[in-house]
């Protein structure tokens, strides 16, 4: 909205934000003016610290200026060169940034699109193709995209699917090594959870869909809209056995969690678990819409051409930003500061948490790198574990608390079923902004449990 007045974006907002569906939520009223690095300024003066990034979008903080340079050169260019008519320079530079990026070097043969869950549309699309089986394998509490069979892979709300069933058939759901899922004690075992969860999927094969129609299962190596959970290295290994003796496809779905987000250029790392297809969107391109479904030549060699396209798929302006982005990672070490900050953050968190006016009121502190959570009890006197004790209540504490942190000027979200705040601040974040962060989330806490 550059060169608009105060004035006119008040009138703006006043006369045609009523027109917005309804069906779009928004964390705050008013409009945005203006963003830069980890802040946010809006029409009516107020400036806020932002540890949402658009939801894990800009990663590098807002309008990075090598990033917006990047694609700011590339608009007098070209900004639109069809995929499928042909190549452009910015997606064949793209593929040779992130070739040795690769969790596995099988990893071999990119497709890029729009958003993720294109990229979710896509992967099912081509899993089903290679296999020639119909069935896919998916998470309680994942969430996959807003699309009709990425929606139908999404169990992490039921808003998201609510009232237009029947969903993408063939889609079979396991619990997620998680406490909640599993229905045990928060202090189980990861071991215990993982072997419950395994169990089930050896269920789930045996009694619900056989081997040899199932083509994929798709997870999130951290849990995300579910919670902020990072699944065990020993349940993606147990994963990756079961899809090995089956034949089946492992879809790691990294929309969230990858690029620099847990520490690791993608979080699947940390487990040595070679995915078949690996999905990557948001940090991708820092605010330019772009999203990549990548795999293995013998597996996409297998498609027809023509049979994946998009019109806007790998944009020429996006893919020169994700060139950027790459190369600002290695320029600035942001996964070193991610490191850091990380330690700041939890440090910061678990400060809160050892507070005895504070302590019976948190379940749980988690999360990878400056993907972190915090889990309150759902009871307001701080005593109950029940998980739907106060669920969606207008009074939940999450939610009181996520709304107290925006009114002391700090963006932050909720997530899941349960009651959840989640940290996605900025990668590049200062040592500074996460103690800023902190005090605010700790002041907004401790207002919240003297209230009631």
């Amino acid at each position: 909205m550059s060169g608009v007045s105060t004035e006119e974006a008040d009138q703006l907002y006043a006369s045609y934000a009523p027109h917005v569906t309804k069906g779009l939520g928004r964390s705050t009223e008013g409009v945005i003016k203006k963003a830069s690095g980890s802040r946010v300024q809006f029409y009516d003066g107020r400036e806020v610290l932002d540890f949402t990034c658009g939801i894990g979008v800009t990663n590098l903080g807002h309008c990075h200026p090598k990033v917006s340079a990047a694609a700011a050169k590339q608009c007098m260019n070209i900004v639109h060169g069809q995929c499928s008519i042909a190549f452009h320079a910015p997606y064949l530079q793209l593929i040779e940034r992130l070739l040795p990026l690769m969790p596995h070097p099988s990893l071999d043969s990119f497709f890029f699109w729009n958003s993720g869950s294109e990229a979710v549309e896509a992967s099912i699309k081509m899993a089903r193709t290679v296999t020639g089986r119909q069935n896919v394998i998916c998470m309680q509490g994942a969430y996959h995209g807003r699309t009709f069979g990425a929606m139908a892979v999404t169990k992490s709300k039921t808003i998201y699917s609510e009232g237009v069933a029947p969903l993408m058939p063939g889609v079979f759901s396991i619990p997620y090594p998680f406490w909640h899922q599993c229905g045990l004690p928060p202090a189980t075992s990861p071991h215990t959870l993982v072997s419950q969860s395994l169990y089930q999927l050896d269920l789930l094969l045996a009694q619900q869909t056989a081997p040899k129609d199932t083509a994929a299962i798709i997870i999130e190596p951290v849990l995300g809209e579910g919670g902020y959970v990072p699944a065990p290295t020993e349940f993606l290994q147990g994963l990756r056995a079961i899809c090995d003796k089956h034949g089946i496809l492992l879809i790691i779905d990294e929309v969230q969690s990858g690029f620099g987000r847990t520490g690791r250029f993608f979080a699947i790392e940390e487990s040595g678990v070679k995915p078949d297809i690996l999905l990557i969107a948001k940090g991708l391109a820092n605010g330019f819409p772009l999203s990549g479904v990548i795999s293995r030549k013998e597996i996409t060699d297998k498609l027809k051409p023509g049979s994946m396209g998009g019109t806007y798929a790998g944009n020429a302006v996006s893919c020169a930003a994700a060139v950027a982005v790459v190369d600002a990672f290695k320029e600035e070490n942001i996964l070193e500061n991610v490191r850091a900050r990380s330690t700041d953050l939890l440090v910061g968190l678990n400060t809160l948490r050892d507070d005895p006016a504070v302590s019976p009121f948190i379940i749980d502190v988690r999360g990878r790198g400056l993907m972190i959570a915090v889990e309150f009890t759902p009871s307001a006197s701080g005593t109950s574990h029940d998980p739907f004790a106060q669920a969606h209540s207008p009074k939940s504490f999450a939610s009181r608390v996520a709304k107290r942190c925006i009114e002391k000027g700090m963006l932050i979200l909720t997530t899941s079923v349960y009651e959840v705040v989640r940290f996605i601040p900025p990668l590049n974040s200062t040592k500074e902004e996460i103690e800023e962060g902190c005090r605010i989330f700790a002041e907004a806490v401790k207002e919240v449990v003297k209230e009631g």
